[in-house]
This record gives structure tokens, C-alpha cells and sequence, in this order.
């Protein structure tokens, strides 16, 4: 039997490096999409993967992408959607540029990628799987571009589940907490830095409240990703899988009773 075929955007780092190095060690056939060469060869490298540099924000670029993965392997099985970015800001702060830039890398992308892959991914009865964040889920402080983004993200793959599951395919989300990747030990410098704080301390400061108390390693949410991606999740459909370590289970009204946490100096 042929080995199923993985397309894996925003695969040059983190999480999306993180599932084609996973699948790869499954014997999926396993393509990798961004915009980054040299991050994308170095993944290739060390998963036998197929690079395509590609800007998911062209729509003609998207489908290119799409046709020349099954020219190339003659099928496409899976897809995750993994490409981000982030930008800070209140919506009165969030200039319209950056918000549109957020929606079009975030969401439209997905969009844009899905339109493409779903006639292929019948023929296959195969997944789909998007990686959205647990702040589609609750209200982040000052995001709120990147926090709709996520959310009309998980809306956007559930109705693929409910619009094609009659056809075969499963279309499923990943909501990850924080995650030990490029973007987030960005985010902890910018969060540190005006406190003197390095990364590892901001890690810290920032999962004192989670019950696991640390972020995830990307090769677990890899691990959530490959699950809902392969046949062991052959019943869940329209899922949101969160991989948080629990945060969203702490209550706001009691963090005041958790002693543990001590103010930052102002």
C-alpha cells in the first residue's frame, strides 16, 4: 500500500516542524510548506521531506501548492494547517493593516487552503486539521486579532467536518496552550525584557497558573495533530482537541486563593 501523503504548513519551526518530523517516523509521505527555504530544507532534512516555498496568502499560489503535491505523490491524505503570526493589540490599538495581515495569514490562508485540498482530501477520504489556540477560546489580554482569527479558524474547519464528513472526510482543530516555539520565546523576551526577566523565568511567570506549571514541547501538540491526522480518531469529527496542560480550567475568581503567586514589581 502506498504510504499516505502529509501536507504540513508553517513547517519550518515549532509545531508544524514538530508533526512532519513525527510523521515522517510513521512512514507518511510528508510535504512541507512556508516561506522560510532554509528553515523548511533544515526540517526536510531530518523528516525525507518535500519543501514548497510558498506565500499561503496568494490564492493562486494555494492551489498550485495543492495540484503539485498530488502531480507529485498521486494522492493527498492529510492536511494541517499550522501557518500563524501574531500582532498585539486592543482592538482600538490594532492598526487595520496588522489586522488584516493577522486574518489573512491566519484565517483566510486556512480558507484559501481547504477550497483547495477538500475535492482531494474525498477522493481520499481523508483530514484535515487546523491548529488554533486556546485564545479562540478565551479572551486573551490585547489580541484581539490573532484571538478572532482562531476563532473563525476552529468555525471554518467545522464546517468542513459538517459540509464533507458525508464524503469521508474528517476535519478536526488543535487548541494548544502555550507552546515552546519561535514565536512564543519571542513573545517571552518582549514580555521579559521590561522586567528583567529572561526567557526561561517568563516561561515560568506565565504558566504559574497553568496546573501542569510549563508549556508544552512541540512534539506534543505533534502528537495531537498525528492522532486526529491518522485513522486512531476514525470517529471524531468536528473535534476541538485542547492541549494546554489546563489552563483554560483555571477559575479567575479564585486565583486570588492560589499563594503561589507573587505581583511583579510594577
Amino acid at each position: 500500500m502506498t504510504a499516505p501523503v502529509l501536507l504540513v504548513t508553517g513547517a519550518g519551526s515549532g509545531i508544524g516542524a514538530a508533526t512532519a518530523m513525527l510523521a515522517a517516523e510513521r512512514g507518511w509521505q510528508v510535504v512541507v510548506c512556508g516561506r522560510r527555504r532554509e528553515a523548511l530544507e533544515s526540517v526536510a532534512a531530518h523528516a525525507g521531506a518535500a519543501v514548497r516555498v510558498v506565500d499561503l496568502a496568494e490564492p493562486g499560489a494555494v492551489g498550485t501548492l495543492v495540484d503539485g503535491v498530488v502531480a507529485q505523490f498521486g494522492r493527498l491524505d492529510s492536511v494541517v494547517a499550522n501557518a500563524g503570526v501574531m500582532a498585539v493589540g486592543s482592538v482600538v490599538e490594532t492598526d487595520p493593516a496588522d489586522w488584516d495581515a493577522v486574518l489573512r495569514t491566519n484565517l483566510t490562508s486556512v480558507y484559501l487552503l481547504a477550497r483547495a485540498a477538500v475535492p482531494h482530501l474525498v477522493a481520499a477520504r481523508g483530514t484535515f486539521v487546523g491548529v488554533s489556540s486556546i485564545a479562540a477560546l478565551r479572551s486573551s489580554t490585547s489580541a484581539v486579532a490573532y484571538s478572532v482569527s482562531k476563532a473563525g479558524l476552529i468555525s471554518l474547519v467545522q464546517s468542513v467536518a459538517r459540509d464533507f464528513g458525508p464524503a469521508g472526510v474528517r476535519a478536526n482543530v488543535v487548541c494548544p496552550g502555550w507552546v515552546r516555539t519561535e514565536m512564543a520565546d519571542a513573545e517571552m523576551a518582549e514580555f521579559g525584557a521590561p522586567h528583567g526577566i529572561e526567557v526561561e523565568a517568563a516561561y515560568a511567570a506565565v504558566t504559574e497558573l497553568v496546573p501542569q506549571r510549563r508549556a508544552a514541547e512541540p512534539a506534543e501538540v505533534a502528537s495531537a495533530v498525528m492522532w486526529l491526522a491518522g485513522d486512531e480518531s476514525s470517529y471524531v469529527n468536528g473535534a476541538v482537541l485542547v492541549v494546554d496542560g489546563g489552563t483554560i480550567l483555571v477559575d479567575a475568581g479564585t486565583v486570588a486563593f492560589d499563594y503561589a503567586v507573587a505581583p511583579r514589581d510594577a
